[in-house]
């Protein structure tokens, strides 16, 4: 059982559920689990018959739980489940899924507020361990072949390899031709690939886009398109109260950790991102706090690789390194001048723990076991 089923079995008692998150990431078995103990249907928007079935509500009021999967990819889903919701809301629960940012697909048309609660399902991270797992085992198989449920479990890098291209070309040939209007996949799938040897560094879209020779506004829009599928998502600089900060390019990561090109460093540091995504995620999702993830760099170049702001509050500095234990200078400068509730420097291959100026440096296996949330 994932770890948010429980929680959006106590929602649904209140309001309907929108669950997103990457396409594979186990949005449907953790649906079909929740109709083991809930008498319900389960309607898939691609499938013609069930299709047809939602657009003129076929199904029994006995049916406590309706579940619609990528219903957002019919164009007026959110009036249509508005209507359903107000008219049938206290007759039947409501689980909406789908592998696109349900939260801000479709704007416009009538509005939504107050009728459903959004959470986001993610890979498996160090945070969320089958119980017959270790977590060094489960650190071996996310720096390979990545934290999503079917390569993950398998453990099998020819095999993971083969599910990952056919599951980006779903998302091309179906995600994006259903609900973006683009028609140059070839060259999106140029910028994924040039993406996938950035990660950790600042993209600065306008080299990306000579690359590839596209319009700057176009890979800006393709990026948009991508993060909105779950594909990757984008860490901003923090300027606010930064001493000497300057507004930068964005950072780049990717949902599957296994999507990075086979580096040890670039992959560590994209598993912490989104293991702190998924912290933050769940905090907003759960606790309803404002999160934001960010990285700081000033005019000297000193950097750290993630701010972790809560409501506004600097929570904790963190800065990712694969085998140097050594303090960085950029951590130890910010964190005296910016005083976080905490700071930590996480090393891959650190054996012992050890503390110092106020600053932990400890291996992810330590950190994602003792660390609490904000």
């Amino acid at each position: 059982m994932r770890t948010l089923q429980s929680f959006i079995q106590q929602d649904l008692l209140r309001k309907m559920v929108f669950l997103g998150g990457p396409r594979q990431v186990g949005k449907t078995t953790l649906a079909k689990d929740l109709l083991t103990t809930t008498a319900g249907r389960y309607f898939k928007w691609d499938y013609g018959d069930d299709q047809q079935a939602i657009l003129q509500k076929k199904w029994s009021r006995d049916d406590t739980l309706l579940v619609f999967d990528e219903l957002h990819k019919y164009p007026q889903w959110k009036n249509w489940v508005k209507g359903l919701y107000d008219v049938k809301g206290e007759q039947h629960q409501i689980l909406v899924t789908g592998s696109a940012r349900l939260d801000v697909y479709r704007q416009g048309g009538d509005s939504l507020l107050g009728r459903y609660h959004y959470w986001r399902l993610h890979p498996f991270t160090l945070d969320e361990i089958p119980s017959d797992m270790t977590p060094g085992e489960a650190f071996g198989r996310l720096m390979t072949v990545g934290g999503f449920p079917e390569p993950f479990f398998t453990n099998d890098l020819r095999e993971g390899r083969r599910w990952r291209k056919e599951r980006f070309d779903r998302v091309l040939q179906e995600d994006i031709r259903d609900l973006e209007n683009i028609k140059n996949i070839q060259g999106m799938q140029l910028l994924v690939d040039l993406l996938r040897t950035r990660v950790g560094g600042l993209v600065v879209l306008t080299n990306l886009a000579q690359d590839i020779q596209v319009a700057p506004q176009t890979a800006k829009s393709w990026l948009e398109s991508l993060e909105r599928m779950y594909v990757l998502f984008t860490v901003l600089p923090a300027t606010k109260s930064i001493p000497r900060a300057v507004l930068k390019p964005p950072k780049v990561y990717f949902f599957d950790n296994a999507d990075v090109v086979d580096e040890k460093g670039a992959r560590f540091e994209n598993l912490v991102a989104t293991s702190l995504l998924k912290r933050l995620h769940y905090l907003e999702d759960r606790e309803g706090y404002r999160c934001e993830l960010r990285y700081i760099r000033d005019k000297e170049g000193r950097e750290v690789d993630f701010a972790v702001f809560v409501d506004g509050v600097l929570k904790e500095l963190i800065e990712v390194k694969y085998n140097d234990e050594s303090i960085s200078p950029a951590l130890r400068y910010y964190t005296e001048r910016l005083k976080p509730v905490r700071a930590t420097q996480l090393v891959a291959l650190l054996d012992k723990p050890y503390d110092h100026l106020g600053i932990r440096v400890t291996n992810p296996l330590t950190y994602f076991s003792e660390s609490t949330l904000y």
